[in-house]
């Protein structure tokens, strides 16, 4: 199923803004180029930048911008589908 879900103009910044700044870790970089690529074209995120981003939420001295940028990447990983237990 196609994702429908693109990165917000305002993630796309905060994603950017992630990107350029020097202290930023890989993890938080790998969440927000996730989004970033997201902006424009109907990619997902992959399983790997899923899990950073994942990880960019739980850390405790993730700023906000990064926090945004992950959130936005987790939010457009592919769902496992309808299903499931009955």
């Amino acid at each position: 199923m196609a994702q429908k879900k693109k990165t917000s103009p305002k993630a796309a910044t905060a994603a950017s803004k992630t990107l350029k700044s020097p202290s930023t870790g890989a993890k938080s970089k790998a969440a927000a180029g996730s989004a970033l690529a997201q902006s424009k074209t109907k990619k997902v995120t992959s399983k790997k930048a899923a899990t950073a981003a994942s990880k960019t939420l739980r850390d405790g001295r993730t700023s906000a911008k990064s926090k945004s940028a992950a959130g936005s990447a987790l939010s457009q990983k592919p769902g496992k589908g309808k299903g499931g237990r009955p």
